[in-house]
């Protein structure tokens, strides 16, 4: 077959899949370009699945109706496509099936992905279906503050506290150490991003990674493993789910996350002596009650910045303070939800977001844009680690950052004295280190990397690393199972304001028979347009052709979703281990994680997806269908419980201040030290606990 030839087959074999009507074709949209570029990009799957397909369909066309498919008219092009897509050809070199789905999901990718990407020719496809993805009108780009960084070479010898990650809680332990006069240096592996770097990609982002993400960590030489039931490792990327990534730059998570800024219930620091503890689980009570951590979490509300409604969801604890800011306007789907809750006899009520609803702090108020989690804000409205707390401690004059600069090794004197850290970066292509002697170590690198750093950090007094004589490092790890569902309405439920998520109900948390915990359920954020395509349409759906044009346009903008995380019950052997084989880029042994989800979680999702279920049936829904997670090991964004706090060493790898058993000056200030991790996004227990872990360090000095 020439190059013309099959320009034309793939011309027309796109143009079936996403057909021309009143609006673009593919190819007219300019998905052939999209493609040409991802053919460059992954040659193999290219070259393996995509020209042996459309090799074999152009010689099904001419077997079965004498002309190439290009000449068929619609009907016969669709049957062939039609077969295809059941894998109705069984002599083909590759899967029909394989192919079918291969070439559809990247010709929907190219349509309904970021301009920018080579399809989606002037966003025409968005404006198809109803998608704004910018700011309201009347809103401006608002720009962010470089954060001034120290080489290498620039760095003191020793600092009163080294900090260990600049996410949620190593930013705000830098400021308040660095506020109370204290020599601060924070190391983040990952690099400063500005917002054009954060900003954009619908195929590269926290939401949806087909084939990268925007905050790192790069693809070479940063592989995690994952143990398999005989024993061995098996690699996983960056960007594959059970990688388990965290955004990995300045600011970690908060750079990019949809800022939920929710308490623990005051029953979630509790759980066992409530519930018991199920077989196979390590279902634990906190060492410290809601009570003693509510000072902290208002602190991180008010220094942070949170809005909503301190009087939305009565019964989750008492609070001393309202939130600093009003809620963000209700949405349209949140509105019908509203009255859909009232009818069931549900309380709900507004989302508390880590978000400016007013202007604050000199950033002006939320823009409103339809595509806010996973990408950095084009008004700085979003309140992350970067632009509060981290912005804070640098300010001060008293706080050093250093980026691109990973934490291999904690340097300890007999197991009870952090005495510094051994920092390396690459330069020009080898590898620069520095030891760097430090008063105090705090480690906040997120619950798999801080456990993978203590681990790595072995001693003659601490062959197994760190804080694991009683081999505690790294069990527990936790994070949210999500569920939920969709529903599909008559009318227009969606008005694209962003962030979208508005409206929770806690109908299922600590107070539904035969579950323990529970957890919330809330309306999801903005849908990005390929989210919806991948994710949102509903299982009987057309997918391709003109009627799946027509479900996209028809569908987009009157799909709901609700869903939440459930309160996961840990257990041990869910953990983080060193690789016995794989090493990074600098030759630390990497993450290798294994276990699963306690059956008791999922038992709590089955519940929590059928209450989604009823919210939409009562809401008006014409059809719903309910999402269902698996049993793999959880962790994600919201990953905890790997140096779970308590006040016995055997149990635990920290006391009830973040600060690791035996050792006067090492902390640990980040969602590893949650015993449980709530029915809720962790963010601003994390903070809170920070608050309190750099409090009670800034006391010994």
């Amino acid at each position: 077959m020439s190059q013309d030839q099959a320009d034309s087959l793939l011309k027309a074999v796109t143009d079936r899949m996403i057909p021309k009507d009143d609006w673009h074709s593919a190819s007219d949209a300019g998905v052939l370009t999209y493609l040409e570029r991802y053919a460059a990009q992954d040659a193999d799957l290219w070259a393996e699945v995509i020209e042996p397909g459309l090799l074999s369909l152009q010689e099904e066309a001419v077997r079965l109706y004498g002309k190439p498919f290009s000449d068929l008219p619609d009907n016969e092009q669709d049957q062939l496509l039609e077969e295809a897509e059941s894998d109705a050809f069984r002599n083909w070199p590759v899967s029909s099936k394989l192919f079918f789905d291969t070439l559809l999901n990247l010709t929907a990718d190219g349509y309904y992905g970021t301009p920018e990407a080579g399809g989606n020719r002037e966003g025409q496809s968005w404006k198809m279906i109803g998608f704004r993805p910018g700011i309201v009108t009347g809103t401006a780009p608002a720009p962010e503050a470089d954060l001034p960084q120290k080489s290498l070479e620039q760095l003191r010898d020793r600092y009163d506290a080294v900090v260990i990650g600049a996410g949620a809680g190593g930013s705000v332990a830098a400021a308040v150490l660095a506020e109370a006069g204290m020599q601060v240096l924070v190391v983040e592996r990952g690099s400063w991003l500005p917002y054009e770097q954060v900003g954009r990609d619908h195929l590269r982002n926290h939401r949806i990674s087909k084939y990268g993400h925007n905050t790192g960590p790069d693809m070479e030489g940063n592989p995690r493993t994952i143990v398999l039931a005989n024993g061995d490792e098996r690699i996983t990327r960056p960007i594959d789910g059970d990688y388990h990534n965290n955004a990995m730059t300045v600011g970690g998570g908060t750079r990019v996350y949809g800022a939920q800024a929710w308490r623990f219930h005051s029953e979630d620091f509790r759980m066992a002596s409530r519930y018991g503890v199920p077989e196979g689980s390590s279902l634990a009570d906190w060492p410290i009650s809601y009570e003693e951590l509510e000072p902290y979490y208002q602190r991180a509300e008010w220094e942070v910045g949170v809005s909503g409604d301190g009087n939305a969801h009565p019964g989750r604890g008492n609070r001393q303070k309202d939130y600093p800011m009003p809620a963000i306007p209700l949405t349209l789907e949140a509105q019908r939800l509203a009255r859909a809750a009232g009818q069931l006899g549900w309380h709900a009520g507004a989302v508390p977001l880590l978000i400016n609803s007013v202007e604050r702090d000199g950033r002006q108020a939320c823009g409103r844009c339809g595509q806010c989690v996973g990408f950095a804000c084009p008004t700085n409205s979003k309140n992350g680690g970067q632009n509060t707390m981290l912005a804070k401690a640098l300010a001060t004059g008293n706080c050093d950052l250093i980026c691109d600069t990973f934490v291999e090794y904690i340097d300890t004197d007999r197991g009870k004295h952090a005495t510094g850290v051994r920092l390396v970066q690459e330069s020009k292509g080898k590898a620069q280190r520095r030891q760097i002697r430090a008063g105090h170590v705090v480690v906040a690198a997120g619950a798999i990397e801080s456990a993978r750093l203590l681990l790595n950090s072995a001693s003659d007094s601490e062959p197994g690393g760190i804080g694991n004589r009683t081999g505690q490092v790294g069990r527990n790890l936790q994070g949210h199972v999500y569920t939920g569902a969709y529903g599909l309405f008559d009318e227009v439920v969606q008005d694209g304001l962003g962030p979208g998520v508005s409206i929770a109900s806690f109908s299922a948390e600590h107070s539904h028979e035969g579950i323990i915990g529970g957890g919330l359920l809330a309306n999801e954020f903005t849908r990005l347009p390929l989210i919806h395509w991948y994710r949102a349409l509903s299982p009987n759906a057309a997918r391709w052709g003109l009627k799946g044009k027509e479900t996209m346009r028809d569908t987009f903008l009157r799909t709901s979703q609700i869903q939440g995380p459930i309160q996961e019950i840990p257990n041990a052997e869910s953990r983080v281990l060193l690789s016995k084989s794989v090493k990074d880029r600098f030759g630390m042994p990497v993450a290798s994680l294994s276990g699963g989800v306690h059956p008791e979680s999922l038992r709590s999702a089955a519940v929590l997806g059928e209450q989604a279920e009823k919210w939409l049936w009562a809401a008006g829904a014409r059809e719903v269908w309910q999402t269902k997670p698996g049993g793999g090991l959880s962790g994600g964004q919201h990953q905890a419980g790997t140096l779970r706090m308590g006040n016995d060493p055997a149990t635990s790898v920290t006391d009830p201040y973040g600060r690791v058993h035996g050792y006067d000056n090492l902390w640990v200030s980040d969602g590893s030290v949650h015993v449980t991790n709530g029915g809720v996004n962790p963010v601003l227990t994390i903070m809170a606990l920070a608050f309190r872990t750099a409090d009670n360090l800034v006391k010994l000095g």
